[in-house]
């Protein structure tokens, strides 16, 4: 039976498997350690212990959140060798670098401060542990720049030159580095990943509420959260707008299976919901609403949208696959906007942290982020296919010559290992979560004060009277 699996569709399996457990870390991190400066800098301000109290029980979720991104981010670095070695030989003057240089700044500026983060309450200055705190924070940007860079030069490939056979060589550092693409997916990632930070902590805050424990923190944490939430998720709305644009002008087929279209059309149709059935060459039970693809894509009620019959068979993505991950993407962007707005309703009658409803909508949305992420690498990695290397090496050419039964049997055995290792991680943040935050008494009563310095300088400059904003 084995022996007549395809070995490129399991080696897309196995790396798809792996990339999706692996990009939920990072997702939550990014945010998480900003969220964390954040709170650093208000008990620094205010001197209120409820934010040390939130800082101490999050920054160990994001400990083992961490870690579990480092594992799983060794594996897809063994499956550019195993699973890819085309690829590998034919892009590695190129795609090396860009790893490389995550790994000498980002990993190392990250590493390097974490234990401090970790382990420095009482053994040294807040000022230090704030500074520390700030460059994790700015250390998981660095990656995430990095990371975007290497994946979105796959998108959109500029600044190199074909080489003997078929190799790949940078012509242009900055044209690779910054290509056309790398602006727009590296904003919309990272807020993203904040987006998906915010759900997640305000997900806990209302279900700490809706226990009737821990108050003081919960409205801490679900009030940050919609602080981010009726901020940030309508300008994501901005920035997946402008991503979208550059897709379609560097990427025109994955908009064509976005959308469902395929044939080229003046005033095409956008399609709210329909199935893409890619034998017959038409989106089946289509709900449309007339000209708005053309008006979105083109700026104007006439424009052209290419279909996705412009392209031969053989360099169609799969429809299916990308039309609904990119509804179920966008989807839940409109609800992270509704739940902004329903937050501020709610702020200005006094009923943010009381509105039973809105604890419940809360906690439903605790994984949006995650489930909105996963769908948005779903729609990019999929809407690459057949390519690799967009226009310049097609997937099926890049895989290793590797027989179908060994990337079957490791595809299995990934399965297995990451359900037990991954699933002990989520099971001790899950322990964290049910334990809550606990009440602190003077973080740094080790160095003789019960307030943190910023406070007490302020306090001493007012003539001794304590000033809490």
């Amino acid at each position: 039976m084995l022996e007549h699996l395809d070995p490129v569709f399991l080696a897309r399996v196995q790396f798809a498997f792996t990339v999706s457990f692996h990009i939920l870390f990072p997702s939550f991190t990014i945010g998480l350690a900003s969220w964390l400066a954040v709170l650093e800098w208000r008990w620094l301000r205010t001197g209120k212990q409820v934010y040390a109290d939130v800082y101490k029980m999050w920054v160990k979720i994001f400990a083992v959140t961490f870690g579990m991104g480092v594992v799983s981010g060794v594996v897809l670095s063994f499956q550019f060798g195993t699973n890819w070695s085309i690829f590998s030989d034919a892009g590695g003057n190129i795609i090396g670098p860009l790893l490389g240089y995550e790994v000498l700044t980002a990993f190392f500026l990250e590493a390097s401060f974490l234990g401090i983060m970790l382990f420095g309450w009482n053994r040294v200055s807040p000022r230090l542990h704030f500074a520390a705190t700030v460059i994790v924070a700015a250390g998981t940007l660095v990656s995430a720049f990095w990371i975007l860079s290497a994946n979105s030069w796959m998108q959109t490939p500029t600044g190199f030159r074909v080489g003997e056979h078929g190799l790949l060589y940078p012509t242009d550092w900055l044209a690779v580095i910054f290509n056309p693409s790398f602006p727009y997916r590296f904003v919309h990632m990272v807020t993203a990943a904040y987006l998906t930070t915010a759900f997640t902590v305000a997900g806990i805050g209302a279900f700490y509420l809706w226990q009737k424990r821990h108050i003081a923190h919960a409205r801490v944490m679900l009030g940050m959260a919609m602080i981010m939430a009726i901020f940030v998720a309508p300008l994501q709305l901005l920035f997946g707008d402008m991503h979208g644009l550059n897709t379609f002008a560097h990427q025109p087929a994955k908009v064509a299976a976005m959308e469902g279209l395929w044939e080229t059309t003046r005033g095409a149709p956008l399609v709210l919901f329909g199935w893409p059935d890619q034998e017959a060459e038409i989106t089946r039970y289509a709900v449309e609403v007339p000209k708005l693809s053309s008006l979105i894509l083109t700026h104007s009620l006439d424009g052209e949208v290419r279909g996705l019959k412009a392209w031969p068979e053989n360099e169609r993505p799969p429809a299916a696959v990308v039309f609904w991950t990119f509804r179920i993407m966008v989807g839940l962007g409109l609800l992270m906007i509704a739940t902004g707005v329903a937050a501020i309703v709610l702020y200005f009658r006094k009923r943010l942290f009381d509105a039973r409803w809105f604890q419940y909508w809360c906690m439903a949305l605790t994984p949006a982020g995650f489930v909105a992420v996963l769908a948005g690498w779903f729609v990019t990695e999929v809407g690459r296919q057949p390519w690799i290397v967009q226009g310049v090496l097609r997937t099926s050419d890049a895989v290793s010559p590797v027989m179908a039964q060994s990337v079957a049997l490791s595809l299995a055995a990934f399965i297995v290992v990451y359900l037990f290792v991954f699933g002990a991680g989520t099971y001790y943040i899950l322990h964290l979560i049910n334990k809550g935050p606990e009440d602190g008494e003077g973080v740094y009563g080790a160095h003789g004060m019960d307030q943190p310095p910023l406070v007490t300088d302020v306090a001493r400059k007012k003539g001794g009277r304590h000033v809490q904003s």
